[in-house]
């Protein structure tokens, strides 16, 4: 990961996510979120949604991969954020497809600090807004710190 290289606008990841019904199982399993309009269509649209809908943290947590390949390290994140603008919608047959780009908004290269904006849609419509990573180029350890971390008399 080159900051010296990039500019402002230059995509540094994409990925299309399918989802399916089973998918949105396995995330409730994992995460725990077993809310039924996740799950059960009659549900769903009891409560006025037009169908079953991916969970907000699956869809945040997709939309993040792009970036996570392209810096081979989830600790060079230091910040993620999104606000939820639309559902995705899971069809029981078709599914859905997520497509996400992820851009440089901002760039430090000096610091070696960016901010990456992800553009997430699904149905031909953005899903999540305002949706931003702020990443740093791997740090050389400091031997001054190392040495002093170790304690008096270390070598």
């Amino acid at each position: 990961m080159d900051f010296s290289a990039l500019s402002v606008g230059d995509v540094v990841g994409e990925h299309e996510f399918t989802l399916s019904r089973d998918s949105l199982v396995r995330y409730a399993g994992a995460s725990g979120d077993f809310n039924p309009i996740h799950y059960r269509d009659d549900v769903a649209t009891s409560v006025g949604l037009d169908g079953v809908l991916a969970h907000g943290m699956l869809t945040m947590g997709m939309a993040v991969q792009p970036i996570i390949e392209w810096i081979g390290d989830p600790a060079l994140i230091d910040d993620y954020g999104v606000r939820f603008t639309r559902p995705v919608l899971v069809d029981p047959m078709s599914g859905a497809l997520v497509q996400v780009t992820a851009k440089v908004g901002q760039l430090d290269a000096e610091a070696g600090t960016a901010r990456i904006d992800i553009v997430a849609t699904a149905a031909g419509a953005t899903v999540l807004g305002k949706a931003q990573v702020r990443v740093h180029a791997p740090r050389a350890a400091d031997p001054a710190s190392a040495d002093s971390a170790a304690g008096p008399g270390a070598a």
